[in-house]
């Protein structure tokens, strides 16, 4: 991290301090950039974290994965940071594309019980990648996770017990996760679980849900959906287009 330069150097000073929820405040608030770098340059890991999300999405600063990384790297054993780090080892940002990297610093997250890092470890472990695969130590990341009300990890502990991934067959199970992921706001859920309703009779849950999905979903996921519904032979479905 570059030291804070002198025009900043007030800046230093206020965030020592300030209380907690202050600092909070300050770090989300209108001019939150150079408050966040100043504070990124104290060494305080959340702002680093903060910082290096700002520079992989170009919000507020230059986009600069390779910044980014380094802002992760240096906030040292943080879980959001080990995350973080382990995102950009997955998807090459800032960095040379490196599963098993991305393995070892999930897996470091996740035992500090950092429900994003637990979903992301579960991934790798369903698909093999960087690390054996093994759907049964999947699953139990992906419990892990939707004990936190991860949503998005509710969606896939619900596929594991549709598909017998990791753990025996239960579409009732599967049913029920569908759903919370759905509640949670999650598309996927919606769209699976609305999947499930129509396959039940349930006309009216089945239009809620997807049209939930079609709301809710970036693209191109969106018009994915859109275009299943248009081609599908209910023709209750298709009016959602």
């Amino acid at each position: 991290m570059n030291a804070p330069s002198h025009k900043d150097a007030w800046r230093v000073a206020a965030l020592t301090m300030m209380r907690p929820e202050e600092l909070k405040a300050v770090l989300a608030g209108s001019e939150a950039a150079v408050w966040v770098e100043a504070a990124a340059a104290c060494g305080i890991a959340e702002a680093q974290v903060r910082l290096g999300r700002m520079l992989l999405e170009g919000k507020g600063v230059s986009r600069d994965a390779r910044a980014a990384f380094a802002c992760f790297l240096a906030a040292g054993g943080d879980a959001e940071a080990l995350n973080m780090v382990g995102r950009c080892y997955e998807n090459g940002w800032g960095v040379a594309q490196n599963f098993a990297e991305a393995v070892r610093h999930y897996r470091l997250a996740a035992e500090a019980g950092l429900a994003w890092a637990q979903y992301n470890l579960g991934h790798l472990l369903l698909d093999g990648n960087g690390v054996a695969r093994d759907r049964d130590a999947a699953f139990r990341c992906y419990a892990l996770a939707a004990a936190q009300d991860h949503e998005r990890a509710m969606n896939l502990l619900a596929r594991c017990h549709e598909e017998g991934w990791g753990t025996p067959r239960d579409s009732q199970a599967a049913r029920a996760w569908y759903h919370r992921s759905a509640e949670a706001g999650y598309f996927r859920g919606a769209y699976n679980y609305a999947t499930i309703l129509l396959a039940e009779g349930c006309v009216a849950g089945a239009l809620r849900w997807f049209r939930q999905a079609l709301e809710t979903a970036p693209e191109p996921t969106r018009s994915h959906i859109a275009t299943t519904l248009r081609r599908h032979p209910d023709a209750r479905m298709r009016v959602l287009i």
